[in-house]
């Protein structure tokens, strides 16, 4: 016969238990199973060492072998143990309660629910409600008549443990509509309300279960605003100043939930209590605290009254004044950043609130965390700072000391935090001076042209969308730097990308490049007119409308050149031998969308300057092609900008010719 182990380490109980299953080892069983519960409680290192000992699925062998029939003997017992010692693996540490699931544990607890001893019933529910607990539970199916009667059951039983069971499965398991609304005519938010006044644990429990049944769900959201009356909401509010912080933060996910499903509105004031509460829980040092700057930003997210209403009660202050203290755990700070970039969004105060070079100082050290959450955040934060082209001009943002960070991202291995940096970049390149030569300067050049060949299309339209921004109003030194590093050839490819929004950003970084330079526009017809002729395809067959207006944009720069530009473009635009193009032109500029008509009439405008030695010639060939009768028929364009350019053609057309340069 099998004898235990001589000792308690966790090598010799593991292998123990492998030898001692069954009925005629019943002690020896029992006593080991007490033995590895005993040193697992409470203690992580050890439950991460049985687990790796392989000491999860025997146990889970033990329940499986287990008669649940037998009100007495051994094997109640044992069962006790088993269930507790399952839970305990459960409790706290996600991958214990991954190994008690994936060992098939759950179906086993289940079972023993219905078992006539009342201390396996209370030891089942109370490890199911451990696992439960757990993101890696599964999922319980609770539409099913059988399966909603028997979560009732628990629901409504005299065992804690099986009522607060049945509370965390809804928790865990309710994320449907149909689900909400079948729990809901089961009368189980009244029956959650009163597990209010029940214990700490049943609480929590229950306000994470009315979260999720009201959530998104206007009408479930309603009726749990109206039982008795109202009180219910009065219940949640008081909630909120609780003594346990966990409590406050699930109360105040509940007011929110309500808040947002549902037509009621909660009033000024008790939104602004909650967003105190939110802010005050920052500084447990909890989950809780870690969580509520993420409840903060759903809260406020897209809702300008409420981000009105934080800059003014001082929670920006708030947030900056800890940010300051120093090492704050990651999940934290990064809710933090995303909470102030979310308000710096739209808000012209709380950016200038942040920019500082205390803040600044802790944006450099985020762009540099290990966390990657972490650096988009930080990242997501610098973007929406930037945002503030005021604050850009007086030169309030002239610390650079973020560059350098920001710009090495360009190579992070997370794809995620490469786009996130890439959309700080596109604003902050934005800057009209020092910001640009910056980038170039720390080599961010070169990476932003190797990211605009990425597969990866969001990564390739922020990339140029940021190239595009370094060209605006950059000197011309700058400007070829970096049509040097990006050269004629991929710029034509960018131009007749797969994707329209890439196109589009393509045709107006080329824009941006040739703006003010008549030298510039000379390469657009360099290499065989690679990228002339890319425009001139994407514009005959292309029939996304911000294509055509960024194509006519450029054209319309080109035809502000001189006398060969102005030629080169009519000879695209109608070449002698179709009248392909002037059909274009018309159609353009019989377009509903005013943008395009008003940058086809300006680039027509341009190529009639009357100061051009061949201007008469080119207005012949324009009324040869319909184009002159067409703008015609818009003297009385219902847009301002488009209806004076209509006008300006018309004068110069009607310009005598001898009159003409």
């Amino acid at each position: 016969m099998p004898t235990l182990a001589a000792s308690n380490r966790p090598e010799d109980l593991a292998a123990s238990l492998s030898e001692v299953v069954g009925v005629e080892n019943g002690a020896a069983l029992l006593k080991t199973l007490r033995e590895v519960k005993n040193q697992i409680i409470g203690n992580k290192t050890k439950k991460l060492q049985y687990l790796h000992l392989g000491a999860v699925p025997k146990i889970v062998s033990v329940l499986a072998s287990a008669s649940s029939g037998a009100a007495d003997g051994g094997d109640s017992v044992i069962i006790v143990q088993a269930a507790a010692a399952l839970g305990s693996f459960a409790c706290g540490v996600e991958d214990g309660a991954r190994a008690v699931v994936e060992a098939g544990a759950v179906p086993h607890l289940v079972r023993f629910l219905s078992h006539p001893n009342g201390k396996v019933i209370d030891a089942g529910a109370r490890s199911l409600r451990m696992i439960f607990q757990s993101k890696f539970a599964p999922k319980y199916d609770m539409l099913p008549e059988e399966n909603m009667r028997f979560l009732l059951s628990l629901l409504n039983s005299e065992n804690e443990n099986a009522t607060e069971l049945a509370v965390r499965i809804i928790a865990h398991s309710c994320d449907k509509r149909e689900e909400q609304n079948a729990l809901c005519d089961a009368r189980v938010l009244q029956r959650l309300l009163h597990l209010l006044e029940g214990s700490l644990s049943q609480r929590d429990a229950s306000l994470a279960s009315i979260e999720a049944i009201v959530k998104n769900n206007s009408e479930v959201a309603r009726t749990f605003a109206s039982i008795d009356n109202g009180k219910s909401l009065g219940a949640l509010t008081e909630l909120i100043h609780d003594r346990y912080p966990r409590t406050r933060y699930l109360a105040c996910m509940c007011l929110i939930a309500i808040g947002e499903a549902s037509s009621f509105a909660h009033d000024l004031q008790t939104k602004t209590n909650l967003i105190l509460v939110l802010a005050k829980l920052l500084e447990d040092s909890s989950e809780v605290g870690d969580d509520s700057p993420f409840a903060l930003l759903d809260m406020i997210a897209g809702k300008e009254e409420l981000q009105v209403q934080i800059v003014a009660i001082n929670v920006v202050e708030k947030f900056c004044n800890y940010l300051e203290k120093g090492s704050i755990p990651p999940r934290r700070l990064q809710g933090i950043l995303l909470a102030l970039a979310e308000l710096c969004s739209k808000s012209e105060i709380c950016r200038g609130q942040l920019i500082s070079p205390q803040f600044l100082n802790v944006i450099v050290d985020a762009l540099q965390h290990e966390n990657a959450g972490v650096r988009i955040a930080a990242c997501t934060c610098l973007k929406n700072i930037s945002r503030s082209v005021k604050n850009l001009c007086a030169g309030r943002f002239s610390n650079e000391s973020f560059i350098v960070p920001l710009v090495k991202l360009l190579n992070d291995p997370s794809t995620s935090v490469q786009d996130a940096t890439l959309g700080a970049i596109c604003n902050v390149s934005i800057d009209f001076t020092s910001k640009k030569a910056a980038i170039v300067k720390c080599g961010g050049l070169p990476l932003l042209v190797q990211i605009s060949k990425s597969i990866d299309p969001s990564l390739r339209l922020k990339s140029v969308c940021a190239l595009r921004n370094l060209m605006f109003i950059a000197d011309g030194t700058l400007k070829e730097c970096i049509i040097s590093e990006l050269t004629i050839s991929e710029l034509a490819c960018l131009i007749c990308d797969s994707e329209h929004l890439i196109q589009e950003q393509a045709l107006a970084l080329v824009s941006n490049f040739i703006n003010g330079s008549i030298d510039l526009i000379e390469l657009v017809f360099a290499e065989d007119g690679l990228i002339i002729s890319a425009v001139m395809r994407q514009l005959r067959s292309n029939f996304a409308t911000q294509i055509s207006i960024q194509g006519m944009f450029l054209l319309c720069n080109i035809a502000a050149g001189d006398e060969s530009h102005k030629e080169a473009v009519l000879s695209y635009l109608i070449p002698l031998k179709s009248d392909e193009y002037a059909h274009l032109l018309i159609r353009f500029m019989q377009s509903k969308d005013k943008l395009l008509r008003t940058a086809t009439v300006w680039c027509i405008l341009n190529l009639t300057d009357p100061a051009g030695a061949n201007s008469s010639d080119r207005v012949r060939r324009l009324q040869d092609g319909g184009i002159i009768s067409q703008i015609k028929t818009m003297v009385n364009d219902p847009w301002l900008d488009c209806k004076f350019r209509v006008r300006k053609v018309l004068e110069q057309c009607m310009i005598p010719q001898s009159t003409r340069m």
